[in-house]
């Protein structure tokens, strides 16, 4: 018989079924975002697309399609020059290095403001260094008493 399964194929595409359907029930929640965390800056693109869409509502106030604007934006933006993209990019550059300073407050903050003096040490605390400092100079020693 051509197409038939037999009960052991039906029970294994039975079973994986089962498994699949439970794992998509079983979803993982995301961490809550921080509100006082500093958002990401714009890019370049971002920072004219901000411009031309006050632009583009002005020559076209009927249009009421985003997907619109955003394609004529993008339209703009591949046939500008590099001299005409340069403005944008300065602004987003001044954008980032506000936010690079932001993010740096608000680490600082969250971290009781220690100035970051645990990036110089290493993710192993200092009991378990000397731990293993401990234990090479202890075999060190077996070897010599053998």
């Amino acid at each position: 018989m051509k197409g038939a399964r037999s009960k052991a194929d039906s029970k294994k595409t039975d079973s994986k079924l089962k498994t699949k359907s439970a794992a998509a029930g079983k979803r993982t929640k995301k961490a809550a975002k921080d509100p006082n965390k500093p958002k990401r800056p714009a890019s370049a693109f971002f920072v004219f697309m901000e411009e031309f869409r006050k632009q583009y509502k002005e020559e076209h106030p009927d249009n009421k399609s985003v997907s619109a604007v955003g394609k004529a934006g993008g339209a703009k933006w591949k046939s500008m020059s590099a001299a005409e993209k340069a403005p944008y990019a300065e602004k987003a550059e001044k954008r980032k290095t506000e936010y690079t300073k932001n993010l740096k407050a608000y680490n600082m903050k969250l971290a009781g403001g220690n100035n970051g003096a645990d990036e110089d040490e290493s993710d192993k605390s200092k009991s378990e260094v000397n731990d293993e400092e401990d234990e090479e100079a202890g075999s060190g020693e077996e070897e010599e008493d053998d």
